[in-house]
């Protein structure tokens, strides 16, 4: 028995060939969209978890705890081409342009550093602000400047890093912003500037290590246009440029050791959240009266609160979390509430104090202050 087949459709040929040319095309353009980032950053919402499991304190200064305290965070990311139009859609993600994120002439790629540099500056902060609410005495003093951003295309750019801390110019010690000001403005254009710096660097998760104190010799240049450094005395007009951002570096000595477990965790929004966990778990446990609180604002070691970023954001993390209680910078309560549910009571604070107090409120036990050592 034989069969006859039919030709091929030569027309068929050709609209799958169509189909598989749009399709290669489609997916190149997805390829192409998904590596162009645009000039923006998607904040989105975190997570928020207890800080408890990530403080260690020695053996006897521990205590069990009830309820919990939440710090929480968001995800910082670029926008690519392929990202722009669902983000921007999202009615929980905000876009924020990358020059609103860092200073003028700091490349985005010191980013991660800059929020890793935050959360241990906001760590040291918290430890002091906790210790001295409880009593104990905690001594600070300045350790030189901090460095916190280097500008593209300046002398200091590629010879010092985010994270850094210079100690001296020319062999002058330079222990706070002012003094570090005056010794640099005492070289001209197109002099040297030998810098004691130590080689402080961040592992990937963002642990600072500490490193070794080197000399870097950089050649300062004639300093751009626009506003120079003022308010230190003995600064002088005219002298050469260095290109970075820094702040004086402050160093604490704690009566005991304590370590707040923060890896691949950026910026500084947890200050009062770690401070508010460091006194519970010093303390009794109580302080929040069996409740989920959660919180955010930055910290200082004086227990002033300061305002935070992705507040909306934040505020569905902690909703989704279980939190009852979210304390929010002053600045920030109107977008707090504006995103929470009825289930979420948000409070504005400003000060260590002012949170302490609204939990004494809500039934959590305050420790009384003692003198310790």
């Amino acid at each position: 028995m034989t069969e006859t087949l039919d030709p091929p459709d030569p027309r068929r040929r050709r609209w799958s060939r169509v189909v598989v040319g749009v399709l290669v095309v489609l997916l190149v353009a997805l390829i192409v969209a998904s590596r162009i980032n645009l000039s923006y950053y998607v904040i989105s919402p975190g997570d928020a978890q207890s800080v408890t499991p990530l403080i260690t304190v020695p053996p006897g200064k521990a205590h069990r705890v009830h309820g919990a305290i939440l710090l929480t965070d968001v995800f910082e990311s670029p926008v690519t081409a392929l990202s722009y139009l669902p983000d921007l859609w999202s009615s929980d993600n905000q876009l924020i342009p990358t020059d609103e994120l860092v200073p003028n002439g700091i490349p985005a790629s010191e980013l991660t550093a800059q929020g890793y540099l935050q959360m241990v500056q906001a760590k040291d902060a918290a430890k002091a602000a906790a210790l001295r609410r409880l009593g104990y005495s905690v001594p600070e003093q300045n350790g030189g400047v901090v460095i916190e951003g280097v500008a593209s295309g300046t002398p200091a750019f590629g010879a010092l890093e985010v994270g850094q801390v210079v100690t001296g110019v020319d062999e002058t010690s330079t222990p706070d912003l002012c003094s570090f000001v005056v010794a640099l403005s005492a070289i001209r254009p197109g002099g040297l500037a030998r810098l004691s710096v130590r080689q402080d660097r961040f592992s990937a998760s963002g642990v600072l290590v500490r490193g070794a104190v080197a000399t870097r010799t950089v050649r300062l240049v004639k300093r751009p246009a626009g506003p120079a450094a003022a308010g230190c005395t003995g600064r002088r007009p005219g002298g050469g440029f260095l290109g970075v951002v820094v702040a004086t570096q402050q160093n604490f000595t704690f009566p005991f050791k304590i370590s707040i477990n923060t890896a691949n965790i950026g910026g500084p929004s947890a200050g009062l959240a770690m401070t508010l966990g460091l006194i519970n778990t010093l303390s009794d446990g109580r302080l929040t009266g069996g409740l989920r609180v959660a919180a955010t604002g930055t910290m200082d070691a004086s227990g002033a609160v300061g305002d935070v970023g992705g507040v909306a954001q934040k505020t569905v993390a902690v909703e989704r979390a279980g939190a009852s209680v979210f304390f929010v910078p002053d600045q920030e309560l109107a977008v707090a509430k504006a995103k929470a549910t009825p289930s979420l009571k948000v409070f504005a604070v400003s000060s260590l104090a002012q949170a302490l107090s609204i939990l004494g409120r809500l039934g959590g036990h305050i420790p009384a202050a003692a003198v310790r050592s």
